[in-house]
């Protein structure tokens, strides 16, 4: 170890333990005088408005805008005080095995911004402000109305095979060609965007940024860009849009749903102008202890292809809501207790079974979408995060699904037919070794043999830029693992149309040049990489006809 490391090494291993002993328990009353209350740190006024926006921006997604945890620890001052000012800006400098990123050493904080955020931590947490449909109204920007837009594209380009691609740090999306791998339009979205989903034409795509501003994007422009825009609430993580037409009627792209983390609630809107139709608070009981939860956070949504409905997953209450859009006067919530600290997830292949993380429980929950019924709650590792997972054929246990973990290196593999594979429905039935833990996605196709995973939050930089592959046909260890850059760090995979390249993004400060690497996915060689100056700090990319379709 060289002499950084051990400094660090020093430094890491006297403040974490300071920070243990600080929250031993105490000798009992009568054995020595009682410690003093610790101090609270002064925290400015000016300094109070920017560490009020940093916290939304870097660790409200985790911890609670209320600072109760969730995928983090509580942040509560009763915990905080009791560490103190250095072993808090330590872990916010140097993260932790976890799972929590090392803003300082990344150079997203400044060690003047850690220690501000350490000391912020500490005092009593503001109470963010309600907002109501008349709120959401007045910050609605229809700006191209649908009867201007173009009826058909106006470019002859395949629109349907475009990639979105999140520009985390840049506010924007950049809208990329799949053929030729240039960018065709780089759009201003919210902050930080987390997911983009596309509407069930494929024509639309929606991006919520995590500062809750919603955006519509045009394809079928010249050159796409948005054609409405809406700040649903303060912090959000999901949006999706009606798939549904059959029987029950045509809501084939009518509707949108923004899922906010703050205030807790889901908005229904327009799905051509984004204009707010509807808010449904998620504030509610606890599915285990029963207890109030006043922040209980909408942490993901997915559209049924089978029902005018979408299975909504409400974090920290542990339930899930399957919301029938059908009629929003009379609008109908079947209720589903699962497991508290719902994340992630996706479709199993037949799109009627839902998975989704509880990640702070190491489990998955199975939701039959048919039935409306829960199906299975399974056993995984330590803190699952399988971005929307991953559907492929097992030689031996039929069709089956997986989740890769932040908390422990390794891949849980599970079945999915319950009607032809009974035995292997519901239960684990691999667990394949990664390179270590701190894993954000995995992602599969139906045409290719490999599982691609990352290591995005891994504390090791080398195992942070590596990538591994996993053969289907025996699918019981890692077939091929290698860093895919020098620098940053490798996250998020999608495939193209076709599913025959793999794009994969290489994350890197924002004052560095970050790229998109693309394999080829039979041979795993490296065809292309993009290195546009345009592209930074690029993380989720999304493939318009893939995301359509819910391929995955």
């Amino acid at each position: 170890m060289d002499r950084r490391g051990k400094r660090m090494s020093a430094v890491m291993g006297g403040v974490l333990g300071a920070a243990l002993l600080a929250l031993m328990p105490s000798v009992p009353a009568g054995a020595q005088a009682p410690a003093p209350a610790p101090a609270v740190p002064t925290v400015a006024p000016q300094e109070f408005e920017k560490a009020k926006q940093i916290y939304f921006d870097r660790c409200a997604g985790c911890h609670g805008t209320l600072r109760k945890g969730a995928t983090g620890p509580s942040l509560l001052p009763d915990k905080t005080r009791k560490m103190g000012t250095e072993t808090l800006k330590a872990f916010i400098t140097y993260g932790t095995p976890g799972g929590m990123p090392n803003w300082g050493q990344q150079g997203i904080l400044t060690e003047a911004e850690s220690d501000l955020m350490a000391r912020y931590i500490q005092i009593d947490a503001p109470q963010p402000p309600e907002m109501s449909l008349g709120d959401m109204k007045k910050s609605w920007k229809l700006i191209v109305p649908p009867a201007q837009r173009p009826k058909k594209p106006e470019h002859n380009l395949d629109w349907q095979n475009f990639f979105s691609v999140t520009l985390r740090d840049a506010g924007q999306v950049a809208i990329i060609d799949s053929k030729s791998k240039e960018i065709v339009s780089v759009v201003d979205t919210g902050f930080a965007v987390h997911i983009s989903r596309m509407s069930g034409s494929g024509r639309y795509v929606y991006t919520i940024g995590r500062d809750g501003k919603a955006t519509v994007i045009d394809l079928w422009l010249k050159k796409p860009d948005k054609v409405a825009e809406i700040k649903a609430c303060a912090d959000a993580r999901s949006i999706d849009t009606s798939k549904y037409k059959g029987p029950k009627g045509n809501f084939m792209d009518k509707y949108a749903i923004v899922g906010c983390y703050w205030p807790p609630n889901f908005s229904i809107l327009d799905g051509e102008t984004l204009e707010p139709l509807k808010i449904v608070s998620t504030r509610g009981y606890t599915v285990d202890t029963h207890e109030y939860h006043p922040e209980p956070r909408v942490a993901s949504i997915v559209a049924s292809h089978r029902d005018p409905s979408w299975i909504v997953n409400v974090k920290e209450t542990g339930q899930i809501w399957i919301v029938d859009y059908a009629d929003l006067i009379n609008l109908k919530i079947t209720q589903i207790e699962g497991v508290p600290f719902l994340h992630d997830g996706g479709w199993d292949a037949t799109k009627r079974y839902f998975m989704v993380a509880a990640n702070m429980r190491d489990k998955m929950v199975v939701v039959d979408s048919q039935t409306k019924q829960l199906a299975a709650v399974i056993n995984v590792g330590a803190k699952p995060h399988p971005g929307r997972g991953g559907n492929w054929l097992d030689p031996k246990y039929g069709p089956v699904n997986g989740t890769v973990h932040l908390g422990e290196g390794k891949l849980s593999v599970w079945g999915t037919d319950p009607q032809k594979h009974p035995q292997y429905a519901w239960k684990v039935v691999r667990d394949v070794t990664l390179l270590g833990g701190g894993s954000l996605f995995m992602k599969t196709h139906p045409k290719s043999d490999w599982i691609w995973v990352d290591h995005a939050l891994n504390p090791d930089p080398k195992v942070q830029r590596s990538i591994c592959v996993i053969n289907k046909k025996t699918g019981d260890k890692t077939a091929k693992c290698w860093e895919a850059a020098d620098h940053g760090r490798a996250v998020h995979f999608e495939y193209n149309k076709e599913g025959t390249e793999v794009w994969v993004s290489i994350w890197d400060r924002k004052d560095k040049q970050s790229e998109i690497v693309v394999y080829d996915d039979k041979t795993l060689k490296e065809v292309a990489r993009l290195k546009d100056p345009r592209l930074v700090t690029p993380t989720g990319k999304f493939n318009v006809y893939n995301t359509m379709k819910d391929i995955y």
